[in-house]
């Protein structure tokens, strides 16, 4: 019942345009200030979560920061850039309403991965949010490009045989 409401009332398909514009400008500005600052480089931020796994009452999970010290850290410049430049995409795509899907996942995804190294901070608040958009569906984004996009998307190409028909 309460999924019904969420992905077909209007009046709730307004309320979700907002959250979604919210959200994309918090994703947005996060990216930009990281492109637009004095050099984003993640390895701090990954040696910190790496730091928050040990102790007697750990933040981050041991399996987290074995990821984190193998595989993230020795590629610190390659996750700065996924991260700088997933927030600036994920922001753009919810500020304008195109794949509001995909993009509501990315972030979520993200959203989780900070999660695990430890980083409380809005990231529980943009899960939140972020869940509601993504159970609500197209109502996210009735309001939004993806009113336009997403029926293209759903027609199928025509095959060459039906091209050669046109000319015969």
């Amino acid at each position: 019942m309460f999924n019904t409401f969420l992905r077909n009332n209007q009046v709730v398909g307004i309320i979700l345009t907002f959250l979604r514009i919210y959200l994309g400008y918090t994703w947005f500005t996060a990216g930009w200030s990281k492109l637009t600052g004095d050099g984003f480089n993640a390895s701090g931020y990954l040696k910190g979560a790496i730091g928050k796994a040990t102790g007697e009452h750990p933040a981050v999970q041991g399996w987290w920061a074995s990821f984190l010290e193998n595989v993230a850290l020795p590629n610190s410049e390659l996750f700065s850039f996924l991260v700088m430049w997933g927030e600036i995409l994920v922001g753009i795509a919810l500020i304008l309403g195109i794949f509001t899907t995909f993009a509501t996942l990315m972030g979520l995804t993200m959203n989780f991965a900070f999660l695990f190294s430890g980083t409380v901070s809005t990231n529980p608040q943009m899960v939140i949010i972020g869940t509601i958009l993504l159970v609500a569906g197209y109502n996210a984004a009735k309001f939004g490009l993806d009113r336009w996009v997403l029926p293209l998307m759903k027609k199928p190409f025509p095959t060459r045989e039906q091209k050669n028909e046109k000319y015969v």
